[in-house]
């Protein structure tokens, strides 16, 4: 957490008798003007008003970083509940994909293309900014533009350069997919953002990008692998079906005008 500190990042803690009952994170979202708050209170603290104060000390504290509209993610009808009282909406909803890591089998070499790590070609990654990431943004279902600038994708989109795999045809980089290694707990890893380029869709790049981030996985004692896919995803929905994901929890998206009104 501390190594992706940057400036009008705002962390909190909340104690009560001297004991954490709470925390609290304001930052910018990867989507363009809005700001992304996320209070969390320990289950034995909640309904004393902890919530309360750590969601309007960060929504002030992004309030005077200029945004004028803040959004946050609930798991539960209690949030949802909660995040309402305050003037939130839902406005989106993701699901997690789950998969088993056992024996995965490493696919069989592309022959279009080539698939290399980041680690192998590190210069790649700042052209799969451009030659991926840009074209593909708006392609997500997400309420507006994403605004991932280069540093974020050097600094926030890849933590191990290893489990990033990139699909490259003619030294232009045409996929990319992989994992976010999990540092908490080391034996489960976020499937990174996969994505590729419009002329390339239909010809199994994805697919393949994720089978062999999965045997990957398989050789470096990962046993469980997961992703988020928004509402509207249906391609890739359907694709993680096809490799064996199941449905695990789901995550509602809402969003509200800042300065924040209680009921």
């Amino acid at each position: 957490m501390r190594e992706q500190d940057r400036p009008g990042r705002l962390l909190l803690l909340a104690e009560r008798d001297g004991k954490i009952a709470g925390s609290g994170l304001s930052d910018r979202s990867d989507e363009a003007g809005r700001a992304f708050l996320a209070p969390r209170v320990r289950p034995e603290y909640r309904r004393r008003g902890v919530g309360t104060e750590l969601l309007f000390a960060l929504a002030r504290h992004a309030a005077d970083q200029g945004y004028e509209r803040a959004g946050s993610g609930v798991e539960d009808d209690g949030s949802l509940a909660f995040a309402q009282r305050f003037g939130f909406v839902e406005t989106d909803r993701q699901v997690q994909q789950v998969r088993r890591i056992e024996a995965e089998p490493w696919p069989a070499a592309p022959t279009a293309y080539d698939v290399v790590t980041v680690a192998q070609r590190p210069e790649l990654w700042a052209r799969a900014y451009e030659q991926v990431a840009l074209p593909t943004f708006p392609d997500m279902d997400v309420p507006s533009l994403l605004n991932v600038t280069a540093h974020d994708w050097a600094n926030e989109w890849i933590n191990d350069p290893a489990a990033m795999f990139m699909a490259v045809a003619d030294d232009e980089v045409i996929g990319v997919a992989g994992l976010m290694l999990d540092t908490d707990k080391p034996e489960r890893a976020e499937v990174a953002y996969t994505a590729v380029r419009r002329e390339w869709r239909g010809k199994s790049v994805a697919a393949t990008l994720k089978r062999i981030s999965m045997a990957w996985a398989a050789e470096h004692g990962i046993t469980e692998i997961y992703t988020w896919t928004q509402r509207g995803n249906d391609n890739m929905r359907r694709l993680n079906e096809h490799l064996g994901f199941t449905y695990g929890k789901v995550s509602i998206s809402v969003r509200a005008p800042l300065p924040l009104s209680a009921d």
